[in-house]
């Protein structure tokens, strides 16, 4: 006889519902009694007590399935066992003191009960009864948990031990199923097919306009990212290591990316998800968090259904399961930042406690860097998961040129583009656009993800080469180009009957985005979103007069190119900056700034508010930023700074300010940018520009660790202004100092930060980073370095002309190489030093006489 005897929770819920009435749709916050929601008791039971003893023969039947069973005696067990169940309803229990009871003592109490029930049984049998109902028991207690948010709140512990005893019966149970069937062989490759239809294309934006598709083969157009992996806590050019983002599974099974928005992560999922389909080693599951948000993270029988599958109704029961017990899926959990902060905990929690029933799958989970804090999984103890954290890294010089060509040849191969003189004014396009990055500052700091790229492509093309400048203006012309001339320049004019201007498109779309970012979600229920339209259309004539929300709906959602959606039960936007931007905007035009004041101290509404003082007019703008600035009893210190700073970082978006209100933003916050500690000196650098001026003049610092926070501070504003400010900087003599400034080249201007800066630091003991082939030329321009650190992806061939061969004595792999065979360096006969970053592929054929370092 086996142990234990174990049905999964998929096939033994559906059997535990039949013996309680459905939950009521107000549940009391209070212990409730079993017996009073039993089906068979009182004058208006549901069910017959026959019915019990029906269920109890289909528990006998699952169990029969998978263990050894005294077949002669079934019959007189399904007597037993029903009777035992008949007990719930005798009992003086509440489902609270059941839960505190836990499955055994539980099943002890129902026995305890119906005393000598059982005493025509055969040992084996009433063995075998008795494991039985230990094991429907814990699926009974397992239903009262879910059903009572008084449960859940008031017995968290046991609450989750019982969610933990379901997953490891799940587990066990599967391991007795026998091998993989025909019926999950088919259906998994029905399966993967439906993925890479899924997922296998991609929006480039603005490609689609004008007169052509809104979506690519993702293989003809997917741009492989570089990400960053650190060694600590900080991020210092000692620590970072440099990998193929589309690659960071193969080393590394369970990974945590943060990438800002728009910085590639869905997309990456999206590959990830068909590049597993097509090789067939792991099953992907690509779980966007938004789905399922509120609820929790599903059960693993319940993944398809939670992310609204269109084959969720044909999997087999148990499929994923038993996917997950072989350790064959690839789990894509993407944004965990689009979950309300309150939430976040027990998804983490859950995923982990998943992860560790289930291991050697291999997973990723994505996020805004915001929404997951510094430690959070080390405090949280999910490194024990074996989590690593990589970071998506800004676009290189390379790569942005890489995207434009892309882009261009992707519009130019269109069946649309047929005529030559299109085709050659799409070149010119793109030679326009080349020279204008290279030599505009403000275009540089933009062309850092694929999505401000993409954009930027396509209103370089609309414009005919005149692009916008800065962020704001970005938005507004991309809107102007999606919301009024998108379907007029596309031939679009009558796809549907709703005549709209781009205003109250725009007005339309600023309420949805509204509701999302003060709900905390990224997506709403399509008749939530029908009712908020219904509720705005009486205030704009012309959209009343052009159907109800319904209609308009349909209109937005087809024809402006900003929302799409989910298996037609919700809608969400293209992108979540263009949510936060019409957000913002509505936020201003209903006289609202003063609200954003309550979440100034969340990161995650940190573009909302840049974005709405940007938008505000002057007076307004100077209210809201007195307001930030204000003292706040409420809120902790470090939240009152970063309210604080949240102000001095709107400075950088304002076109008007008071002058008074600028000079206090700079007296309320020049005490807050005197960093004591690495960690607080990184964290200034996302305020802006203003730091720089609050900052003392490090020439004046004679401390060399205090000019070294400086610097960190510095060199993460990322504008070509902090060139100035670190120029003073380059003479020390320090080389943790000149390990800094030399660390942020690939953020500035490649001449002049080679120039003022690079050019100036003591080469004695210093690696200098190259991350991509305009440095690598910088450098040997400036008559090469004996130490050189090569923190960017890039091809050998290049490397071996770009290093000079005559300077080269110590060279430092911290990025991954295109090609592990190293005996190209020979071609460098004074180099006796290869260093090797431990986290990267082995390197082979290294030249004799180099020694190999980590």
């Amino acid at each position: 006889m086996e142990p234990v005897v174990r049905i999964p929770s998929p096939l033994a819920a559906p059997l535990v519902q039949r013996l309680f009435r459905t939950t009521p749709r107000q549940l009391p916050a209070v212990p409730e009694l079993i017996a009073a929601f039993t089906t068979w008791r009182g004058p208006e039971a549901p069910a017959h007590p026959d019915e019990v003893h029906r269920t109890a023969a289909e528990f006998i039947q699952l169990a029969a399935e998978t263990h050894t069973t005294p077949t002669a005696e079934l019959p007189a067990v399904v007597d037993v066992l029903a009777c035992t169940l008949l007990a719930i309803g005798e009992l003086d229990l509440t489902d609270v003191e059941a839960v505190r009871l836990g499955p055994q003592d539980y099943a002890r109490r129902l026995r305890g009960a119906v005393q000598g029930a059982d005493r025509d049984l055969s040992p084996d049998a009433a063995w075998f009864h008795d494991a039985l109902l230990v094991n429907i028991c814990l699926h009974v207690l397992h239903h009262f948990i879910r059903r009572s948010p008084h449960i859940q709140r008031h017995l968290p512990e046991r609450s989750s031990r019982i969610r933990q005893l379901v997953d490891l019966n799940d587990t066990e149970a599967a391991a007795l199923q026998p091998e993989r069937s025909q019926q999950d062989a088919d259906f998994e490759a029905a399966y993967v097919e439906e993925i890479v239809r899924q997922h296998g294309w991609l929006t480039i934006v603005g490609v689609d306009f004008p007169n052509a598709p809104d979506r690519w083969l993702l293989e003809d157009t997917y741009l492989s990212l570089e990400a960053e992996e650190s060694s600590g806590r900080g991020d210092t050019a000692e620590q970072r290591t440099v990998l193929l983002a589309d690659r960071a599974l193969e080393g590394h099974e369970r990974v945590l990316l943060r990438g800002v928005a728009g910085s590639g992560k869905t997309t990456l999922v999206q590959w990830l998800a068909v590049a597993a389909a097509r090789e067939g080693a792991r099953v992907p599951f690509v779980l966007p968090v938004r789905r399922f948000a509120r609820e929790g993270f599903p059960a693993p029988d319940d993944f398809l259904h939670a992310i609204r599958h269109p084959l969720a109704d044909r999997a087999p029961e148990g499929w994923v399961v038993r996917t997950l017990l072989a350790g064959r899926a690839l789990l894509l959990v993407d944004g965990i930042d689009e979950a309300p902060e309150e939430t976040r905990g027990k998804l983490r929690d859950q995923l982990r406690r998943l992860l560790r029933i289930f291991s050697g799958n291999g997973c990723l989970v994505t996020s805004r860097p915001s929404a997951v804090a510094d430690g959070w999984l080390t405090d949280e103890r999910l490194s024990d998961e074996g989590f690593v954290e990589l970071s998506l890294a800004p676009m290189s010089r390379d790569q942005v040129t890489r995207f434009i060509r892309d882009w261009h040849s992707a519009a130019m191969s269109d069946e649309h583009c047929r005529e030559q003189r299109d085709r050659d004014e799409l070149k010119e396009y793109e030679q326009r656009l080349l020279h204008s990055v290279r030599i505009s500052r403000e275009l540089r700091q933009l062309a850092t993800n694929p999505l401000m790229c993409g954009l930027i492509c396509a209103l370089n093309r609309d414009r005919s080469g005149s692009l916008p400048q800065g962020r704001k203006e970005l938005y507004e012309a991309a809107l102007e180009m999606l919301l009024q001339r998108r379907d007029p320049e596309r031939d679009v004019l009558y796809a549907d009957d709703v005549r709209l201007q781009q205003e109250p498109r725009e007005r339309l779309l600023q309420k949805l985005a509204h509701a999302m970012v003060e709900d905390g979600v990224s997506e709403l229920p399509c008749r939530r979103a029908v009712a908020i339209l219904d509720g705005a259309l009486p205030a704009i004539p012309a959209a009343r007069a052009a159907g109800d929300g319904e209609k308009i709906f349909r209109h937005l959602l087809h024809r402006t190119g900003l929302l799409r959606e989910q298996a037609g039960l919700s809608v969400d936007f293209i992108h979540r900056t263009f949510q936060d931007y019409l957000a913002a905007k509505e936020i201003v035009a209903r006289g609202r700034l003063r609200t954003l004041v309550d979440h100034a101290h969340q990161p995650e509404w940190e573009e909302v508010i840049r974005m709405a003082a940007a938008q505000a007019r002057p007076d307004e703008c100077g209210d809201f930023l007195e307001l930030l600035l204000s003292a706040a009893p409420r809120l902790r210190r470090p939240q009152v700074n970063h309210r604080r700073l949240m102000a001095a970082a709107c400075l950088d978006h304002v076109t008007e300010l008071d002058p008074s209100v600028q000079r206090l933003v700079h007296d309320r916050t020049k005490n807050l940018v005197r960093p004591t500690t690495e960690l607080a000196a990184r964290g200034l650098g996302w305020v802006g520009p203003i730091v720089l001026e609050l900052l003392p003049d490090p020439e004046q610092v004679p401390d060399d660790q205090q000019a070294l926070l400086l610097a960190i501070t510095a060199t993460r504003v990322q504008d070509d202004a902090a060139i100035d400010y670190l120029s003073r900087l380059r003479r020390r003599s320090s080389l943790a100092i000149r390990t800094e400034l030399a660390r942020p080249w690939r953020h500035f201007d490649t001449e002049r930060y080679a120039r003022e800066i690079i050019a100036h630091l003591d080469p004695d003991g210093l690696y200098f980073p190259v991350s991509d082939t305009a440095e690598l030329a910088a450098l040997r321009d400036l008559g090469g370095r004996p130490r050189v650190q090569l923190a960017g992806i890039m091809p050998n061939a290049e490397l071996m002309d770009g290093l000079d061969h005559t300077q080269l004595t110590h060279l430092w792999l911290n990025a991954e190489p295109t090609d592990p065979d190293m005996s190209w360096l020979s071609r460098f006969p004074h180099l006796r030093v290869l260093r090797v970053n431990p986290r990267l592929p082995r390197v082979r054929n290294v030249p004799e006489g180099v020694r190999i370092t980590a």
